[in-house]
């Protein structure tokens, strides 16, 4: 999470909730401190055997209905708001999601508190059980293209959504067609409460306020697809709501503290993000892609093989990465993939054959999970879509690294080699939007100081420097693409190839689309080749959703962003010999700090983004334009 910004602009209505309690960040490289010393005054905290805060709860206001506590099916179900005028059916825990559309068909995901048969319009398809939760993949087929279809679900023959007397429109099925496109991405949202004292600290969430502008307004004005960008959810930074959940299960004394643990607090977690009536309405009627990044696991997920090597000794972390993989595929993988993806997906079949007369998916799910971070290559989490003009290749940049100093890569080779081949098929394609939660191009400065560090911690400047040059990637998160050289300089080599093509072949614009940093910003960048006729190729980055940083560490990182690390990043890359990169690039827009969503505008040959925070009242809410960059 290291945050580049421009100490000049610091704008934004986040009051700093902890400087007004004359409370101070403790760590740097922190974005902000969930302990509950950290979010309120007056809530005891000590430090527990696991290494981790404990505090006393205050009830936040939800609704929480108890299950059987610490075992399988037993989460309670934790709604954040009651629906005014409805109430969601028990039996549909948590969905609908509109996941994966196309010209033709849709899937829609749903979670159910026991076997059911789920409907929708004229599809059907039984659940399957996944250590005792219950999910269906509902696919539409037969749609006709840029059509719009209302629809409902059925779980064994009852409707359950949309709920009885709901204050949002019917949910719809909006089929891809030709013409305008419009796409909305961010990255970095914390599940808390949306009441005065959690808007104090974390701000408004954009998600919300996007998701109660659009319900008010005409259909013409949704995106047609939701992009986001990595931390849906933060593993290692839990809620008040999280930590009973926690506390009712298991002893938060011991390790990994009011962390979450395994699959079944992972379950939780994610009906905590996503429960919310407004947001699980948005959720419901506009198809929504998912890559994952750190705290969807922990922070600093595979920042080095040090980090791997002392996370494995950590008894609970097989628990942990097994039960966050696991999570991650059922709840935002899956729906990524297109129908013919989903047939071929040797995990898919494996699950739905476990889960077929009565047995549970879990363990099957689990070795897969497993494996998949044990060896990279053994599965793609990256995934393609063409939507209208536009193609989207979303890359997973945590999960796939290769972290062998001698051959460090952000993606391992077969990974690599499908990149390629999505991004060079660009015959028709207008804009190519390269997803990836980290973003590929940073401030200069601190791109150099990452370079560096990566050489240091390699042993360029011997073997005692190398030591602390892991120490200090650890600490402040030197882990982007400008971390991994080799990676940074096959992108710059690959893109420049595409944007200089034949014409034909040669999108008018390139997008890198990133998260992460808890700041958006553009960048413009320069490469070998370009001419007015060439690709435009830019990176933009949308962050955070809800999770800003405190007014203090925007100054402190600011500065060191672009004054500090500007002088000092240049030099040191110069000391250990880095090469200079073929490419360069500029901040055109930008910083941010504000809570943001960014929107991509595709319309006759032209794009253009802008960047919007949110303002609720209630259940009127209010989106406004903060920075904007034509491509």
């Amino acid at each position: 999470m290291l945050v580049a910004v421009r100490v000049a602009i610091v704008e934004g209505d986040v009051v700093d909730a902890r400087e007004r309690a004359g409370v101070g960040d403790d760590r740097v490289r922190t974005v902000h401190d969930t302990r509950c010393g950290r979010v309120a005054a007056g809530q005891g905290r000590r430090r527990s055997a696991g290494g981790q805060d404990e505090c006393e709860q205050q009830d936040d206001g939800g609704t929480t209905r108890r299950g059987r506590n610490g075992q399988h099916g037993g989460s309670p179900y934790v709604a954040t708001h009651d629906p005014p005028g409805g109430q969601v059916p028990d039996t549909l825990l948590l969905g609908p999601l509109l996941r994966h559309v196309d010209r033709t068909s849709a899937l829609i995901w749903v979670e159910t508190a026991g076997p059911a048969t789920v409907r929708v319009l004229d599809a059907s398809t039984d659940t399957f059980p996944v250590h005792g939760h219950h999910y269906a993949l509902v696919a539409v087929d037969d749609l006709e293209p840029a059509t719009s279809t209302p629809y409902t679900v059925e779980i064994d023959g009852e409707q359950v959504w949309p709920e009885p007397g709901g204050p949002f429109p019917p949910p719809v099925i909006r089929t891809r067609g030709d013409g305008r496109v419009r796409l909305t991405f961010g990255s970095c949202r914390m599940s808390v409460p949306h009441d005065d004292r959690h808007d104090r600290i974390y701000g408004t969430d954009a998600l919300r306020a996007l998701a109660l502008r659009l319900a008010a307004a005409d259909e013409s004005e949704r995106p047609d697809g939701l992009m986001l960008l990595g931390d849906q959810v933060y593993a290692d930074e839990t809620s008040e709501a999280m930590r009973e959940f926690i506390a009712a299960r298991r002893d938060p004394a011991e390790a990994p503290g009011w962390e979450v643990s395994d699959f079944e607090e992972y379950a939780h977690l994610y009906r905590l993000a996503w429960s919310d009536p407004a947001v699980r309405w948005l959720l419901s009627t506009v198809p929504a892609a998912m890559i994952f990044d750190d705290h969807d696991i922990r922070d600093d997920w595979n920042t080095s093989q040090t980090w791997r090597e002392q996370m494995a000794r950590e008894q609970w972390w097989r628990r942990r990465i097994t039960g966050g993989i696991a999570a991650y595929w059922i709840y935002q993988h899956v729906g990524n993939l297109s129908p013919s993806e989903r047939a071929a997906d040797p995990v898919l079949k494996a699950v739905l054959a476990a889960g077929s007369g009565g047995g549970d998916a879990g363990e099957v799910l689990d070795e897969y999970a497993w494996q998949a971070d044990q060896d990279p290559a053994s599965y793609r989490w990256s995934f393609a879509r063409d939507i209208g003009p536009a193609r989207l290749v979303m890359i997973d940049s945590r999960c796939g690294r290769v972290l062998d100093p001698s051959r460090r890569t952000i993606v391992d080779d077969d990974e690599w080699d499908w990149i390629v081949e999505q991004v060079r098929d660009t015959e028709h394609v207008e804009h190519l939007f390269l997803g990836t939660s980290l973003p590929y191009l940073l401030p200069r400065g601190v791109h150099d100081l990452e370079a560096w560090n990566e050489a240091t911690a390699a042993g360029a400047w011997g073997r005692r420097f190398a030591s602390r040059a892991e120490k200090l990637r650890q600490a402040v998160d030197l882990e982007h693409w400008a971390a991994f050289g080799r990676s940074f300089s096959a992108m710059a080599e690959l893109v420049t190839s595409v944007a200089t093509g034949p014409d034909g072949r040669r999108p008018q614009t390139i997008s890198f689309l990133s998260g992460d940093v808890h700041h958006s910003y553009a960048a413009r960048m320069r490469y070998p080749g370009q001419t007015p006729r060439t690709s435009r190729v830019h990176q933009l980055v949308c962050s955070p959703v809800r999770n800003p940083l405190s007014r203090t560490m925007r100054y402190v990182q600011g500065a060191a962003a672009f004054g500090v690390a500007r002088v000092v990043g240049s030099g040191l890359a110069r000391l250990a010999r880095i090469p200079k990169p073929s490419i360069d690039w500029r901040i055109a827009a930008g910083p941010r700090f504000d809570n943001a969503l960014a929107t991509l505008e595709l319309t006759d040959g032209t794009a253009r983004v802008r960047w919007e925070t949110g303002r609720v009242d209630g259940d009127t809410a209010t989106m406004s334009e903060v920075l904007s960059a034509d491509l």
